[in-house]
């Protein structure tokens, strides 16, 4: 007579392949897709590259958008001609890339790129960090404002307006990646995400695409086009930072943390102690442009 399998005792860590079907059922199935989009000969374009490709340009044309409704400018006047966007393009692109490599390089990874210094420039195998890139991008965006001499504050503006759409983008391969994947979670929409462990988890590259990407970009559309926030400069780039830094620590309770970060502090992650001086000057620009700048008369209140 056999023993049922049920009553064998099993080591730690082992699963039973009756296991695996049960959570598969339970769990949502990951859409796989091939992180490469297009292949020509040896040459890969991977989604994530196109993801950066997506944000820059889409963000170029809403930026371009944004210059040539002058009703949304105090005095119908935009800082910039729509005509030199396309050199903003440029230093855009340099900033977001160097600033969210090194950034990756100098906060998430040191000790690996210091034994390993060659593999820095290699974007190709990932690591982009967001808040690095936001630094990066802050500095091209002021050089550029210096050299064309717009205010430095519409110029922030301009490009935290269109931001959101990057990083919907940018979101979105993540999660065809599957990395940066979500704790681990019972709710009905949880999903076994491959190359991890069978585990269920929040698709939390979902839940960023949704609140960095769709929701703080509704939010930022409202006050530039309805609240006509253009008008006081500073006030868009302060409401992206505040926005951007609750919504990245409200979706961090759910990613997993970088295992063995130095700031991985119990609740804390390394995401929220980045965010936290986001939140910080987010408030002070607004406070800023409150005070420097009086209401525009004619705002259009919603509904």
């Amino acid at each position: 007579m056999g023993i049922a399998p049920d009553l064998i005792k099993r080591p730690k860590g082992w699963v039973h392949c009756r296991d695996i079907c049960d959570m598969r059922l339970l769990a949502l199935p990951y859409p796989i897709v091939d992180p490469v989009a297009l292949q020509i000969g040896p040459l890969a374009i991977k989604w994530y590259g196109l993801a950066y490709i997506a944000g820059l340009l889409l963000g170029w044309l809403y930026i371009k958008r944004l210059l040539d409704q002058k009703h949304l400018w105090a005095d119908g006047k935009p800082p910039l001609a729509s005509q030199r966007v396309d050199d903003l393009l440029i230093y855009m692109t340099v900033g977001v890339l160097l600033g969210g490599r090194l950034g990756y390089v100098l906060f998430y990874e040191p000790r690996y790129f210091l034994m390993n210094p060659l593999d820095i420039p290699a974007v190709w195998k990932g690591g982009m960090a967001f808040h690095g890139g936001l630094v990066g991008s802050i500095v091209a965006i002021l050089v550029f404002a210096r050299r064309t001499g717009a205010n430095p504050l519409s110029m922030l503006d301009l490009c935290a307006a269109a931001t959101p759409i990057g990083l919907f983008f940018g979101r979105l391969a993540n999660f065809i990646n599957a990395e940066l994947i979500g704790r681990p979670t019972s709710v009905p929409w949880a999903m076994v995400f491959p190359g991890s462990d069978l585990v269920e988890r929040h698709p939390s590259q979902l839940y960023e695409a949704f609140f960095e990407g769709l929701v703080l970009f509704a939010v930022l559309w409202w006050m530039t086009h309805r609240l006509l926030a253009l008008r006081r400069p500073g006030m868009v780039a302060g409401a992206f930072m505040l926005g951007y830094g609750l919504a990245r620590s409200f979706c961090e309770l759910f990613r997993e943390p970088d295992p063995g970060h130095v700031l991985t502090l119990g609740p804390l992650t390394a995401g929220i102690l980045y965010s936290l001086p986001m939140i910080a000057v987010g408030i002070w620009l607004l406070r800023e442009a409150v005070r420097r700048t009086p209401a525009p008369a004619n705002v259009q209140r919603p509904g």
